[in-house]
């Protein structure tokens, strides 16, 4: 069950956004929505629905796409004066930090993204979207343009009662260094990205 815990401003980079951070009694994780402007019953406003990702978002490694996504979509939601970014407590496509990191090792080893997950005894990708629909829900968001090259937050929204209006592609460019890591991304777990190059 989540439970709305508080609510405070938090001026950014891309603007001010209501931070709004709500329990989950399921999984004992703290969510987060950062707000932007008024969005209960607008019509279909930008929404972005963020896994943590430490080492990406915080520590800006270049081994994933996470960090940069974080901000080009911040940036996008500011630049439009509303819409919701969620950021969800499901680290390593949740299967937590040490084991992102054992994964990471076996990674180092020769393995792929997907392979390293199964290696260690877990799907190659366990997160789950109920909180974020909730929050939505919460918010008052009816109908949404969601930012995401992830088909499985698109059928998570379809399979809600929010509408949603449009897949909005979230582009960043590939790095040397996580350049294969978005290949599998594409390959074996259906992300929609465009050529990836060489």
């Amino acid at each position: 069950m989540l439970t709305r815990a508080v609510d405070t401003r938090l001026p950014t980079d891309f603007g001010e956004f209501l931070l709004r951070a709500y329990t989950d009694s399921g999984s004992q994780h703290l969510h987060l929505a950062l707000v932007k402007g008024a969005v209960e019953g607008l019509d279909a406003p930008l929404v972005r629905i963020h896994s943590e990702c430490m080492t990406g978002d915080v520590f800006s490694s270049q081994r994933c796409d996470c960090g940069i996504q974080l901000e080009v979509s911040l940036q996008a939601i500011g630049l439009e004066g509303s819409g919701v970014l969620i950021y969800l407590r499901q680290e390593g496509r949740g299967i937590g930090l040490l084991n992102k990191l054992r994964a990471y090792s076996l990674q180092d080893g020769g393995l792929d993204t997907v392979e390293a997950n199964l290696h260690l005894g877990f799907g190659a990708d366990q997160r789950e979207y109920s909180a974020a629909i909730a929050i939505l829900e919460d918010l008052g968001v009816n109908a949404l343009r969601l930012l995401t090259n992830n088909p499985a937050k698109v059928r998570a929204v379809e399979r809600s009662s929010i509408r949603m209006v449009a897949r909005v592609p979230l582009v960043v460019p590939p790095t040397d260094h996580n350049r294969g890591y978005l290949t599998v991304k594409r390959l074996r777990l259906g992300h929609l990205l465009e050529d990836l190059g060489q």
